[in-house]
């Protein structure tokens, strides 16, 4: 046989494994098709209670897009859908307090801000929302409860608390304000270095760290500290702007890679306000999202240092597709990466109760988890490291809990929203009489003890006594913050702080942006 028939004969085998190949990959389709088709009509036909055709199909897609076992992708109804363009359109109304889900309570008022519908109707922190408009809580989720509370500005909504202490319900009705939280709460010196605490990324970001960077500038800081700690994100184009503030035109800040499509490339727009100022970036476990966005573009481009504990890790791009019926499908699509090409992105695992975990919970990361991960190179070429998050450049612990404090802490968690509306009820009656330099008063603790056993709050007296520490603390912030405000409050908190303690440090030394990045080639932690 001559090669010319060898070739043919080759192709002829060749081609019907090709062709199986297809075939077997086209059952594969019309079987799964046939299966959902017929669980979907036993169902609907024999199942002990009738179930409504239009809901058994809704059922059966949200439980196609739970079983992605992604926590951000989600079926989004028309009533769903109108909230989502409500609150990501960048003018809503609220009554303007934030809230969060205590387990066995619900949903619970954490801040209260200045001149707004929730402040001018009496709301305090540690009020219980129990029930909005007609319908009851219970059982919601946390971002149903602040989705019901958002609405188009001028509209009313009724929401019912209840108040730890007061026997009968608080009920109030509101008219929706368009809020607009400052970004920078304040911004301050130490010794002059400016400190810039970030809270979120919403409209007014950008704004307010460029007119504090601007009033630093005049001051001729050494440096300023850009705190992202407990930041969860916010709008991109806020993380963008802000980047650019102290990049070059033209740098790339940030990357989308999607399945099937060529990467999305985000560059700094504008010449920078601030292109050699020193910076150092605190990050922690709850710095997320857009916050990584700027800690991993400043970082892989040697303009910043980066302290800390490694952040989160939320390097997932959600895109919103219309559907039939105006039902919306929200479905992760890319992940982010750094400038050095870094995932953002860190491994995380469904459990069986419906939560996500990381895979390596590892936020202070060993040597050894170091040497596991991909590395890379900055602009300078020194080492990152890859695997998602960002990885700090100096890794610095916060102020850890005694193993007494631990057990008080674990106490009072079953009692916190009470503890918390004690201690806030005690600074408001506290804060005419307090002088700028106080101190805290022994009998403080001892009449806080005295209050939270009149709300039935019983804590061993010797767990009080050992952990006293933290109580001293929890006053004097709440005391301050009270009497003084947060920027007070923060200063007060400084020997308590040691990431913040070594920024200011670093900064205070008067090292030039070269020295800076000199400073984060060293090894990390030392």
């Amino acid at each position: 046989m001559n090669r010319m028939r060898k070739a043919a004969l080759g192709l002829v085998v060749v081609a019907p494994l090709v062709a199986g190949g297809f075939i077997a990959q086209e059952r594969a389709t019309q079987d799964g098709g046939r299966l959902l088709g017929q669980v979907l009509d036993l169902v609907q036909s024999r199942f002990v209670d009738s179930v409504d055709e239009a809901m058994l199909y809704e059922k059966a897609a949200r439980g196609l897009v739970n079983q992605l076992q992604d926590p951000y992708s989600e079926l989004l109804s028309p009533r769903e859908m109108t909230q989502f363009n409500t609150t990501t359109g960048g003018r809503y109304g609220g009554l303007g307090m934030s809230i969060e889900n205590q387990p066995g309570k619900g949903a619970v008022v954490a801040r209260v801000f200045h001149n707004t519908p929730a402040e001018e109707a009496g709301v305090m922190e540690g009020d219980i929302i129990v029930q909005i408009d007609t319908l009851s809580t219970r059982g919601w989720t946390n971002a149903r409860v602040a989705d019901s509370l958002r609405g188009t500005p001028n509209t009313k909504v009724t929401v019912t608390f209840a108040r730890p202490g007061v026997p009968e319900p608080i009920k109030n009705s509101f008219t929706r304000r368009v809020i607009r939280v400052p970004a920078v709460g304040y911004a301050i010196t130490f010794d002059g270095v400016g400190y810039l605490p970030l809270d979120n990324f919403n409209e007014s970001s950008t704004r307010d760290i460029a007119s504090a960077i601007r009033a630093f500038q005049a001051e001729k800081v050494k440096g300023v500290i850009l705190d992202l700690r407990g930041n969860p994100g916010g709008y991109l184009d806020q993380a963008l702007s802000i980047s650019n503030l102290f990049l070059p035109q033209g740098a790339e800040i940030a990357s989308v890679r999607g399945r099937g499509s060529d990467p999305q490339v985000y560059t700094a727009r504008e010449r920078p306000m601030a292109p050699d100022l020193p910076i150092v970036i605190l990050i922690d476990q709850y710095s997320a999202s857009a916050a990584e966005i700027v800690a991993g573009a400043l970082q892989d481009h040697d303009r910043a240092l980066i302290l800390g504990t490694t952040s989160f890790g939320k390097g997932l791009v959600q895109t919103v597709y219309n559907l039939d019926g105006g039902y919306a499908l929200k479905m992760t699509t890319g992940k982010w990466y750094t400038p050095a090409g870094r995932s953002i992105q860190k491994e995380r695992k469904l459990l069986p109760d419906g939560q996500f975990v990381e895979v390596h919970p590892d936020s202070l990361e060993s040597d050894s988890a170091r040497k596991a991960r991909p590395t890379y190179k900055s602009t300078a070429g020194r080492l990152l490291y890859g695997g998602g998050a960002i990885t700090p450049d100096l890794s610095i612990r916060p102020d850890t809990f005694t193993t007494s404090e631990q057990q008080l802490l674990r106490a009072l968690a079953p009692k916190r929203a009470e503890y918390y509306v004690a201690l806030y009820d005690y600074g408001v009656q506290m804060k005419n009489q307090l002088k700028l330099d106080f101190q805290v008063n022994p009998a403080w603790r001892e009449e806080l003890y005295s209050r939270l056993k009149k709300r039935g709050v019983e804590i061993d007296r010797a767990l009080w006594d050992a952990g006293q520490r933290y109580i001293d603390r929890d006053i004097e912030n709440r005391f301050a913050r009270a009497a003084f405000g947060d920027s007070t409050a923060r200063r007060r908190a400084l020997p308590d702080d040691p990431p913040l303690q070594r920024a200011i440090a670093i900064l205070k030394s008067g090292p030039s942006t070269k020295e800076l990045i000199a400073l984060a080639a060293r090894p990390a932690g030392k």
